[in-house]
């Protein structure tokens, strides 16, 4: 089988959220919420989830797709790693997710958080090496977009 070269793709992303940085570092910061908005979703079923957010620890899930989606009966695995964490202000973190024990991406994720007037500018900067079976930059970027929505919602309860 031929081999893909490896795709490698960076994006940012910025998003204002009418709260002050604290708020929005808990949600990245607390289990509960973060697994909220990032991890639990329609079109699938979370297996296992667990965090340890301090530099060194990580955050791990495996969920199944449900009936229905193109990839249902499959497990898809994702784990970061923190790497440098200055509260209210900076996270980074680098990331694996692969479709079974099949590693399709790995990424370094850079979340800024600037206090504002009127809340807080988040700013993503996402890098990834994209490998066989990926889902590609476009599709990965097109996910943490919608993830900031689920954070918008999360951060207005």
């Amino acid at each position: 089988m031929e081999q893909q070269p490896v795709v490698h793709n960076t994006f940012v992303i910025e998003r204002a959220y009418p709260v002050p940085p604290e708020r929005v570092f808990a949600a990245f910061s607390d289990p509960a919420k973060k697994r909220r908005w990032s991890a639990d979703g329609e079109s699938k079923q979370i297996e296992s989830y667990d965090m340890d957010f301090r530099v060194g620890g990580g955050e791990h899930y495996a969920s199944g797709f449900k009936e229905g989606h193109p990839l249902a009966g499959r497990t898809l695995k994702s784990e970061n790693i923190y790497r440098n964490i200055v509260p209210n202000r900076r996270i980074i973190f680098t990331s694996t997710m692969a479709l079974e024990e099949n590693y399709f991406s790995i990424s370094l994720g850079t979340v800024e958080l600037l206090p504002t007037g009127k809340g807080t500018d988040l700013v993503l900067t996402f890098q990834s090496a994209f490998l066989e079976g990926a889902d590609g930059p476009e599709m990965r970027e097109a996910g943490w977009r919608a993830l900031l929505e689920k954070l918008a919602v999360e951060l207005a309860r």
